[in-house]
């Protein structure tokens, strides 16, 4: 059987802008045409990659990582596609990550999590995904994956294979984990070496200086014991893959130059560095307070006797930041009445929508609603001592420091107020708004916080929405879950690294009439695979309403949509064995679907696009990211905001 067949196919319905370089080169290892600069401007005119390597591409292609003392060696991302045995050698000038290369040329729309998870830690996989890079201390080129790849030796024959073939020069594997080890030891005719022969005789390592105040804390196996704290320093005997903000790092194997934690540890500005004894050197300050200080000399960790913030730490506690909220305001207010400075009552979702009503976009419909405004939460907040609450959890230090504590008790207060009496008065002038104009129909309870579309702070995914709301007792139960979920645990912690004060958050809820979509989904007015694609525009869909898609449950269609020439890109086909559509006693149900037709006719792609750029001009050229929906051939829009490429694609 080949070995190839150890790696499995995922679909992509097309792969676009692929156009492989067929290009040669030497056959024996020469050094590198580089200097010791820390990084390297990218060329413009360089591609994004090449499929056979040159020594002179490889110069071009490659971005310099610490080596040593003083010293940095040429390193270059490659990602070998299991379905075809395509080799290809990433820009690395260009691109950081393996996930970034691979949306950006559409050999997969997988992200986060789901991309890392697929492809490092599953034996049968679409990708192999390591490092070329030049070792001056061993005068040749080495190939290498993550410490923690579960590589078999299976896949690492197959990756020497397509990477000899395609590679100017002789090439040895380097072991970054004794599992490497053990899997090389049964390829004889692979060369190899372990991770410390490629270093200089040292056991330091400065991947990134610099300094910091934190907690250290030593993690001797994966996964952690317990969620790291964002003032954590880690000693990693393990190297993970990904890992949540820090304030340090510190690994004990010497690693992959282009990993993925070194690369994070560059983007947050903290101290990264590779000590081999870190875990027994520094085990006497683990659980304290310490001050770490990395330099190109060495690393010094000592008590911090008084806790020092840094001038950026104090300049962001002077400007927690305080979203505006207009509290006199308590009209229930029609969404066509809205406009997108209303903001301050009732939250960008809601009177960003009310603009986009207002302006009648040709062929477009905003489904009717009304808001709630911020107002009323406010009432209910000091009826029911939620401050006083939220502020005794602020104050408890066990709250502050144990994420699983803040989950229990962020969980305990939403229930507090969901149980909590609604004001007599606001329920009369809802429930009789509701049944003049809205008899009969099921309703959408949407959140619409002061708290979202932010200049820097998206809020997407954030806050809870409740569909499909059928009588009086379920409205204004959704109501109060809408006001709660600014408790919710994602949430609280999103604002928390924002800096945003807790206590200044509001809710508005949204009232609005339900759609029971033929088809629903997200497009944002740009290309977010590759953003030097100034043309495109980014749809996805799904039959029924689009909620699976919003939670990223289903795989939906996806479309590139370029208007000027009129051409969409298909990248996927939804995945329709199930499609959500309202119960008629409320809420939602699954009913069957059939997978892989398209969702989308070319005619409502054509809308599509043409509506998603009025609603950027409507909103002064800012790239936008729009909810839809369509019934019986009508466009409907139900939300549109700011495009934070950061954020996720989607709030509910």
């Amino acid at each position: 059987m080949s070995v190839a067949l150890h790696c499995v196919f995922s679909l992509v319905v097309a792969l676009g802008a692929l156009f492989p370089l067929a290009l040669t080169g030497q056959t024996t290892a020469q050094a590198p045409v580089m200097d010791n600069r820390a990084s390297e401007p990218d060329d413009p005119s360089a591609p994004d990659y090449v499929t056979q390597m040159t020594r002179a591409d490889f110069d071009r292609l490659a971005r310099l990582t610490p080596s040593g003392r003083n010293a940095t060696a040429p390193s270059i991302l490659f990602v070998i596609n299991c379905a075809d045995g395509q080799v290809y050698y990433a820009n690395s000038r260009r691109f950081r990550f393996h996930s970034d290369f691979a949306r950006a040329t559409y050999l997969t729309l997988d992200a986060g999590d789901v991309f890392l998870r697929k492809n490092y830690t599953n034996e049968r996989r679409r990708f192999l995904l390591g490092t070329m890079a030049w070792q001056p201390r061993l005068e040749r080129f080495t190939y290498e994956f993550w410490e923690g790849d579960l590589l078999t030796p299976g896949l690492l024959a197959y990756a020497h294979e397509r990477l000899t073939a395609t590679f100017f020069a002789p090439l040895t594997f380097k072991a970054n984990a004794r599992r490497h080890e053990e899997i090389a030891a049964h390829l004889p005719d692979v060369p190899s070496v372990r991770a410390e022969e490629a270093l200089p005789a040292t056991t330091f390592l400065p991947l990134n200086p610099g300094q910091a105040v934190g907690i250290l804390r030593l993690v001797e196996q994966l996964p952690p014991p317990q969620p790291f704290e964002r003032e954590d320093i880690v000693i990693f005997k393990e190297t993970p893959l990904s890992t949540t903000p820090l304030r340090g790092i510190i690994v004990t194997q010497p690693g992959a130059p282009l990993s993925h934690l070194n690369l994070l540890a560059k983007g947050w500005g903290i101290p990264n560095a590779y000590v081999k004894d870190a875990d027994t050197r520094f085990r006497s300050l683990v659980d304290r307070w310490v001050t770490v200080v990395v330099t190109e000399d060495g690393i010094t960790i000592e008590p911090a006797e008084q806790i020092v913030e840094s001038e950026r730490e104090r300049a962001l506690s002077r400007e927690l930041r305080l979203p505006r909220a207009d509290l006199r305001w308590r009209s229930l207010t029609d969404l066509h009445r809205q406009r997108a400075q209303d903001v301050i009552r009732f939250g960008a979702k809601s009177a960003n929508l009310g603009e986009v009503a207002q302006a009648r976009l040709p062929n477009v419909t905003v489904p009717r609603g009304f808001s709630i405004p911020f107002a009323h939460y406010k009432a209910f907040a000091d009826r029911h001592g939620i401050e006083d609450r939220v502020l005794a959890l602020l104050n408890d230090d066990q709250f502050h420091h144990d994420p699983q504590t803040r989950q229990v008790e962020l969980a305990k207060l939403r229930d507090f107020m969901v149980a909590a009496p609604f004001d007599p008065a606001l329920r009369r002038a809802i429930l009789t708004k509701v049944r003049r104009e809205y008899r009969g129909v099921g309703l959408f309870a949407r959140s619409s916080t002061n708290a979202e579309d932010l200049p820097d702070f998206s809020g997407a995914g954030l806050y809870t929405t409740v569909p499909n709301v059928r009588d009086d007792e379920a409205l204004i139960t959704a109501i109060k879950t809408v006001w709660a979920s600014i408790w919710n645990f994602e949430a609280f912690e999103a604002r928390e690294a924002a800096r945003i004060d807790h206590l200044a958050v509001y809710p508005a809820v949204l009232i609005q009439e339900g759609i029971n979509a033929d088809s629903a989904g997200v497009l944002v007015t740009t290309n977010p695979f590759d953003r030097r694609d100034t043309e495109g525009i980014y749809i996805n869909a799904k039959r029924g309403l689009g909620l699976r898609v919003v939670e990223g449950r289903r795989v939906p269609e996806q479309i590139i949509y370029r208007p000027q020439s009129d051409s969409a890109l298909v990248l996927t086909r939804a995945d329709d064995e199930a499609i959500l559509t309202f119960d008629i006693k409320g809420g939602l149900k699954e009913v069957p679907g059939v997978s892989d037709q398209p969702v989308l006719t070319a005619a409502m792609i054509r809308q599509l696009g043409q509506t998603a750029r009025a609603i950027e001009r409507l909103f002064g050229g800012v790239t936008q990211d729009i909810e839809w929906l369509t019934y019986q051939g009508r466009l409907y829009i139900v939300q549109a905001r700011p495009f934070l490429e950061r954020g996720s694609f989607k709030s509910p």
